[in-house]
């Protein structure tokens, strides 16, 4: 039985096929080469060199029979044998045994096996679907001569100093006046009311926060342009604050101005915002308003333009604080 076809299927893939009694086929890797005499570029080949004393059995060709064939390893061992016999009486006559597509073999004047590969077949499977082509190289072209004419070129003229110095003079008070402009002025400040993203207060906003206190400073003007950006709440006169107020902690004497980071239906929140205030410094204060809620004071104040001042400071860090008189 002819076992060349096995063999070519092992070579590609495995770098070494022994035939068992006869010799081993090894694949030798070659990268990618250009003659430059004739122009020729060859892409990388694994090329088949034959070693006579790798005659062991490794097990790779005989289990690929027995795996192809369906047959026991036995008798596949038994095809190998017939095989190499038969191919060793050929050799010793002085015939040439010719495995297609791999190479050549033949008895030398010594009695020694020569082999042939043939250089046709590429068992890289890498360089499948690869061939050899030709390029030759341009004829007539000078880089150099390239060169010679971009140094041809005039020189970049750099700027003078006189007036690169002009231009700085003229260009940094117009900047200068710029960014004074914008310091001082609201023109690129956004027009957003900033919103809280305390938990606690957005949980439980008071509903009903409507005003504050619309006779805080009746009368005084400066307080009427400061009032105007408080939102306005109902006045809780001094009976009701009396009833809903009486035996809680904080509650202040009538003329007191408080600013107030949050209100809440439950005490504990309230609590816990108080002590998220006594953190940063604040003294807070749990008033309990008309409407059943907890407000918390981060500051009294018996001054309302103190108040309003402080209360732009704290609501940099408790956002929707606010004046309330109680």
């Amino acid at each position: 039985m002819d076992i060349t076809t096995f063999i070519r299927e092992l070579l590609f893939g495995h770098d070494c096929v022994i035939v068992p009694g006869f010799g081993g086929f090894i694949g030798n890797y070659i990268p990618a080469r250009i003659d430059r005499n004739t122009g020729m570029f060859y892409p990388p080949v694994k090329q088949i060199s034959f070693n006579r004393n790798l005659n062991h059995n490794d097990g790779l060709l005989v289990g690929r029979i027995s795996d192809s064939l369906k047959t026991e390893y036995g008798d596949a061992r038994k095809m190998v044998e017939e095989f190499v016999e038969e191919l060793c009486g050929k050799l010793e006559k002085g015939d040439k045994v010719v495995f297609d597509y791999i190479g050549s073999f033949v008895n030398n004047h010594e009695g020694n096996v020569q082999f042939e590969p043939d250089r046709n077949v590429n068992y890289h499977l890498d360089s499948y679907g690869l061939e050899s082509f030709q390029c030759m190289p341009l004829e007539g072209y000078d880089v150099r001569k390239r060169i010679a004419r971009h140094i041809d070129k005039d020189p970049v003229r750099q700027a003078s100093i006189s007036k690169i110095l002009w231009r700085a003079a003229v260009i940094i008070p117009v900047l200068a006046v710029l960014v004074a402009v914008t310091l001082k002025t609201d023109l690129f400040k956004a027009k957003v009311e900033t919103s809280t993203m305390n938990p606690l207060v957005t949980a439980e906003f008071e509903d009903n926060r409507k005003a504050v206190d619309e006779n805080i400073i009746a009368g005084s003007t400066s307080a009427e342009s400061v009032t105007a950006e408080i939102p306005e709440e109902p006045v809780i006169s001094s009976e009701e604050k009396s009833d809903t107020e009486s035996g809680l902690p904080g509650v202040a004497d009538e003329g007191n101005y408080y600013i107030i980071t949050g209100s809440f239906r439950l005490e504990a929140n309230a609590v816990s915002q108080s002590d998220m205030l006594r953190a940063e410094g604040f003294d807070p204060e749990i008033i309990r308003a008309s409407n059943g809620f907890y407000r918390v004071s981060a500051m009294r104040y018996s001054d309302i333009n103190t108040a309003v001042t402080r209360k732009d400071s704290v609501s940099k860090k408790f956002p929707g604080s606010w004046v309330s008189k109680m």
